[in-house]
C-alpha cells in the first residue's frame, strides 16, 4: 500500500512539474476587461485540448499546459467575435492578450473544440465528451468527473453544497426529476451536455419575484443521434454463489422528441443491486411542496410506518429486488403539456443483526442489553401521477397535478434479548395516500402578478404490530402494568392502529413589482387539517379468543378514539430591495392559529394569534461567488399520535401515552452560506452554518419498568430550550488533471429529557472530516483516493461515549486498448470506541468488460463481488439513553457474468 501511495505522489508531483503557466487578459475594444470569456488551448500536434478556463472579473485567464509545445489558443465571449492565436511554450511561463471585437466586426473564427465549461448567469454548461475517458456507463458516472457537481453518498446530485430538486432531459421532466433515478439509469454515452440551472423557478412569470436560491435544477442535452430514436440498453446476466443462483435483468429504455417522450425503466435481480427501495419511496415527493411551507407554519402529520429495519448501502444477508417503472410527456398542442409516470416496487430481503445496547446512566439500574435478530422483510410498494400544464398565453399558467400512493408491507422477526428472552415479532401495513395540487398564475401586467396554490392530501394509515414473548417471567412488570392474561402459555400481544388524514393548504400571492430593484408581496393563506386516530390493544389466548387488556385506556374507558383539527388563516407581507450588490427581502407573517382535539369526551383547544418575522439577505460578490444570510421564526404544531392519551405499543419495549394538552413549539432559525465558483483558479468553496433555538419543544419523559428494558414514554413541551448547530464546507482544487477535494461536517444538538423522574440534558458532537484526489485523464487509467475519518461524542448526562470510524477508499477505472473496461473499488472500515477496536472489515470489487470498439452494440463484463467475501459490517446509534453497536450480515463473495446491449 505504502508503494502505491508513493507512486501515486510521485506521478502528481511529475505531472505538475512538467507543466507551465500561460496566462493573460481579454478586453473588448475599448479596453474593458471580459469577465467570464472562455480560452481553451489546443495541442498543435495532438490536436487535443489540454486546458481550459474562464477569465475572472479583471478579465485575466491561467492555464497550466506542457512545456516546449506549440498551442493554439482560442477565445470567446458570448456577443463578440471569437478570436484565436498561436503560441509557444518553453519552460518559462508565457503571457498573451487578446482583445476581441463586437459581433458584427469581424468574420468569425471556427471553433475545433467546444469549451468544457461555460458560464452564463445562472446557468453553468459542461460539455459531457471533455470529461469522458471511455469508462463512463451511466449518468452518475459522467456527473462526479464535473467540477462543482458531485454525487452524495445517498445517490443524489450536490451543487454548491445543495440537493439538485430537479433533473430533466431535453427541458422535460424525467420521473418529476428525481435525481437518483437519473443517475442511475441515463446511458452516459447518450449525454451531450448537462446544464446546471441555479435558482430555478417552475414559473417563468414568477423568476423575478420569487426567491430561488435554493432551487437548483439539471437539465441533460442528447447527442443528435439519440433524438426521435429509442435508445438505452438491456442488460441480462447469471451468476452463482453458495446459497443460490443469481440472476440479473435490467431494460432501460428512452425516446425523446420535441412534442412526446417516453422512458422504460426495469430492474430484476438478486444480488443486492436496489433500484428503488423503501427510503427512495419515501423521498418521492412527485414534485409536491407545500404551498405554505415559507409561511412560518410547521405541522408534520408524521409517519405510522412499520418499524422496518433499514440496510445500509443496500447491502443485508438476502436482497430481492423487482423494479418497473414508465414515465411520459406529452404535447398535444403549442399550450398543453401532459406527463405522468407508474412506478412499481417489490423487494424481499433477508436481515440478520447482533445489536449490543448500552445505557448511559448506571444511576437508572437500566440492564445493558445484547440481542440477535432474524428479519424477512416484504415491500411492495407503488405509485402513480398524472399532470398538465395548460399555458394559453404569456400571461396564463394553470398547472393540476395527481400522485397517489399504496403499498403492502410485512415484516416478520425471530427475536432474542438478554433481558426478555425470545420474541417473535410480526408487523405488517397497507396504507394509502392521494395528493391532488391545483396552481393557477396570472400576469396583469409587468408590474402586477397573481398566484394560487391549492393543495389536497388524503392518507389512510393501518400498521398492525404483534409480538410473542415466550419468557414470561421476565415479562411480568409490564404484563401487570398492562393488565395481561397471565394464566396463557405466554404473552401474545397485539394492536392495530388506524390514522386518516386529511389536509387543505392554500395561499394566494400578489405582486407588485415597483421597479427593477423592488418589488412588494402579499399573502393570504390557509393550513386545515383534520386527523382521526383509533388504537387497540389486545391479547391472543391460547383458546383462540381475545382479550381487552383493563389497563390500556385511562379510568377504564373504552375505545382509543381521537378527533383532532388544526388550522392556521395568515397574511404575510414581504419587501425585496436591490442596491449593488445586495438584495434584502424583510417580512412578516401574522396568524390566526386553532388546534382542538376530543377524545374520552373531554375536549382540548388551543386558539392563539402569533406574529413570525423573517429576513434574508443575498450578497452577490461576484457572477460566482455570492453569500447569503437566512433568518425565521417559526411554529411548530404535532400530530394526532403524540395526542393519544391511552397506550399505545410502538414496540415490544416501548409504550406510549399521549398528552391531550400539548401545545405548540417556536423556533428561531438560522443559516448563513457562502459559494464561489472560481474557474480562472479552477477552485470552488463552499461553506454553511446554522442554528436552531427551540423553545416549549416536545419531548419525551419515560419511565423503565424495575431492572427491565421495557418503558413507557409520555410527551411533554419543554421548559428548557433545545439548541442545534451544524458547520459544513467543501474546497476543490483542480490542477491539470487532478482534482483534490476537502469535505467536513460537524453538527451539535443539545436536548433534555426526563428519565425514571430524573431530568438530563444530552449532548451529540458528529464530525466528519474526508479529503480525497482523483484523475480525469482522457488516455490514461484513472483513480480517486479517498479517506473519511467520522468521531460520534455522546454526553447523555451520567455518561460520555465516542465512536470512531476510520475508512480509506480507493477506485481505479482503465480503458484498455480501446475494447476492454476495467474497474475496481476497495474500502477499508475500522469502528472502534476509545478503547479498542470493536470491528474492521474490508470491501472489494471488480469487473471487467469487453466491447469491441466504441461503436459495437454489444459489451460482455464479469463483475466479482465482495471479492474478500466480508461476513459482516458495523456501524453505531446513538438514542435518547442509549448507544448500540450493530452487526449485521451480507451477502457473501459472489461473480456475475452479464451481456449488454446498447439500442
Amino acid at each position: 500500500m505504502n508503494r502505491i501511495i508513493l507512486g501515486v505522489l510521485l506521478l502528481v508531483v511529475g505531472s505538475t512539474y512538467a507543466q507551465v503557466r500561460l496566462e493573460g487578459v481579454v478586453k473588448d475594444s475599448i479596453g474593458t476587461p471580459l469577465e467570464l470569456a472562455n480560452v481553451i488551448a489546443i495541442n498543435q500536434a495532438t490536436q487535443k485540448l489540454d486546458a481550459y478556463g474562464i477569465t475572472n472579473s479583471d478579465g485575466r485567464f491561467k492555464l497550466s499546459v506542457e512545456k516546449n509545445t506549440l498551442y493554439t489558443l482560442q477565445v470567446s465571449y458570448v456577443g463578440m467575435k471569437s478570436a484565436q492565436a498561436a503560441v509557444e511554450t518553453k519552460d518559462q511561463p508565457v503571457t498573451k492578450n487578446f482583445t476581441l471585437q463586437s459581433d458584427n466586426a469581424l468574420d468569425a473564427v471556427e471553433l475545433v473544440y467546444e469549451m468544457p465549461v461555460t458560464i452564463k448567469g445562472d446557468t453553468i454548461t459542461y460539455n459531457a465528451d471533455s470529461f469522458k475517458s471511455g469508462t463512463e456507463r451511466k449518468l452518475g458516472d459522467v456527473l462526479k468527473k464535473l467540477p462543482g457537481v458531485e454525487l452524495n453518498d445517498d445517490g443524489e446530485i450536490e451543487v454548491e453544497g445543495k440537493t439538485v430538486g430537479k433533473v430533466m432531459v431535453e427541458g422535460k421532466d424525467f420521473f418529476d426529476g428525481d435525481s437518483k433515478l437519473a443517475v442511475e439509469n441515463i446511458p452516459a454515452n447518450a449525454v451531450d451536455k448537462v446544464e446546471v440551472l441555479k435558482n430555478y423557478s417552475e414559473v417563468n412569470q414568477l423568476r423575478g419575484v420569487t426567491d430561488n436560491q435554493d432551487n437548483i435544477a439539471i437539465n441533460i442535452k442528447l447527442k443528435e443521434g439519440k433524438k426521435r430514436f429509442w435508445f438505452g440498453t438491456v442488460t441480462g446476466g447469471v451468476g452463482d454463489s453458495p446459497d443460490e443462483t443469481l440472476y440479473l435483468a435490467q431494460p432501460k429504455l428512452f425516446y425523446y422528441s420535441p412534442d412526446y417522450s417516453v422512458n422504460i425503466i426495469g430492474d430484476l435481480n438478486n444480488i443486492g443491486e436496489v433500484a428503488f427501495n423503501r427510503r427512495d419511496y419515501f423521498k418521492f415527493t412527485g414534485g409536491f411542496r407545500s404551498p405554505s411551507r415559507s409561511s412560518g407554519t410547521s405541522l408534520n402529520l408524521g409517519s405510522n410506518d412499520i418499524g422496518f429495519l433499514t440496510m445500509q448501502n443496500n447491502r443485508a444477508k438476502s436482497i430481492e429486488t423487482k423494479f418497473g417503472a414508465a414515465n411520459f410527456s406529452y404535447s398535444p398542442s403549442k399550450t398543453l403539456d401532459l406527463s405522468g409516470f407508474a412506478i412499481f416496487s417489490n423487494n424481499k430481503n433477508e436481515l440478520e443483526e447482533n445489536r449490543s445496547i448500552t445505557y448511559t446512566d448506571p444511576d437508572l439500574n437500566i440492564p445493558d442489553e445484547d440481542t440477535e435478530s432474524n428479519t424477512t422483510q416484504r415491500s411492495d410498494l407503488g405509485m402513480l401521477k398524472l399532470s398538465a400544464t395548460y399555458k394559453p398565453n404569456t400571461n396564463n399558467q394553470l398547472d393540476y397535478d395527481v400522485l397517489a400512493r399504496v403499498s403492502k408491507e410485512s415484516q416478520d422477526q425471530m427475536y432474542f434479548s438478554s433481558v426478555l428472552g425470545n420474541i417473535d415479532q410480526m408487523e405488517n401495513t397497507s396504507p394509502y395516500s392521494i395528493n391532488q395540487n391545483l396552481n393557477y398564475y396570472y400576469t396583469l401586467n409587468d408590474n402586477n402578478i397573481f398566484a394560487l396554490e391549492v393543495q389536497h392530501l388524503l392518507k389512510d394509515e393501518d400498521p398492525f404490530y404483534n409480538a410473542i414473548l415466550e419468557d414470561k417471567d421476565s415479562y411480568e412488570n409490564t404484563a401487570t402494568a398492562i393488565g395481561l392474561d397471565n394464566l396463557q402459555l405466554d404473552y401474545n400481544v397485539a394492536q392495530n392502529k388506524r390514522v386518516k388524514s386529511n389536509q387543505l393548504d392554500a395561499k394566494l400571492d400578489y405582486w407588485n413589482v415597483i421597479n427593477n430593484k423592488s418589488d412588494i408581496n402579499v399573502t393570504l393563506g390557509t393550513l386545515y387539517s383534520k386527523q382521526d386516530f383509533d388504537s387497540n390493544i389486545f391479547q391472543n389466548l391460547d383458546n383462540g379468543s381475545i382479550f381487552n387488556p383493563t389497563n390500556t385506556l385511562p379510568n377504564g374507558l373504552d375505545g382509543n378514539n381521537i378527533a383532532y383539527t388544526f388550522s392556521d388563516a395568515y397574511v404575510g407581507l414581504h419587501y425585496r430591495l436591490k442596491s449593488g450588490i445586495f438584495t434584502f427581502t424583510p417580512g412578516v407573517s401574522a396568524h390566526a392559529y386553532s388546534a382542538k382535539n376530543n377524545q374520552f369526551n373531554v375536549s382540548y383547544t388551543d386558539n392563539f394569534f402569533r406574529v413570525l418575522p423573517d429576513f434574508n439577505t443575498r450578497i452577490q460578490l461576484k457572477n460566482s461567488e455570492q453569500i447569503i444570510f437566512n433568518y425565521r421564526m417559526r411554529t411548530s404544531f404535532t400530530d394526532v399520535n403524540q395526542l393519544a392519551r391511552g397506550l399505545v405499543l410502538n414496540n415490544y419495549n416501548a409504550l406510549y401515552q399521549g398528552d391531550q394538552e400539548l401545545e405548540s413549539a417556536l423556533s428561531h432559525n438560522l443559516n448563513l452560506n457562502y459559494f464561489s465558483f472560481n474557474m480562472f483558479n479552477y477552485t470552488n468553496v463552499m461553506a454553511r452554518l446554522s442554528y436552531t433555538k427551540t423553545i416549549d419543544r416536545i419531548r419525551t419523559t419515560s419511565q423503565f419498568q424495575p431492572g427491565s428494558v421495557v418503558r413507557v414514554s409520555t410527551p411533554f413541551n419543554s421548559d428548557f430550550a433545545d439548541e442545534s448547530a451544524s458547520a459544513n464546507g467543501r474546497i476543490e482544487k483542480t490542477i491539470g488533471k487532478f482534482k483534490g477535494r476537502v469535505t467536513g461536517n460537524f453538527s451539535y444538538n443539545k436536548f433534555n429529557q426526563i428519565i425514571n423522574g430524573m431530568p438530563s440534558v444530552n449532548e451529540n458532537y458528529s464530525y466528519t472530516f474526508r479529503p480525497s484526489v482523483s484523475t480525469n485523464f482522457r488516455d490514461a487509467p484513472n483513480f480517486e483516493l479517498s479517506y473519511r475519518h467520522t468521531i460520534q461524542d455522546n454526553d447523555q448526562g451520567a455518561s460520555r461515549t465516542k465512536f470512531y470510524t476510520k475508512a480509506p477508499s480507493a477506485e481505479f477505472d482503465a480503458l484498455l486498448f480501446k475494447k476492454f473496461t476495467f474497474k475496481t473499488d476497495y474500502t477499508y472500515n475500522n469502528f472502534s470506541d476509545e478503547n479498542a477496536t470493536i470491528n474492521s472489515f474490508e470491501f472489494w470489487n471488480a469487473s471487467l468488460a469487453y466491447r469491441k470498439d466504441q461503436d459495437s452494440k454489444w459489451e460482455f463484463e464479469l463483475k466479482a463481488t465482495n471479492l474478500l467475501d466480508t461476513k459482516v459490517q458495523n456501524r453505531s446509534n446513538t438514542g435518547n439513553v442509549s448507544v448500540s453497536a450493530v452487526e449485521y450480515y451480507i451477502q457473501p463473495r459472489f461473480v456475475t457474468f452479464r451481456l449488454r446491449y446498447e439500442l
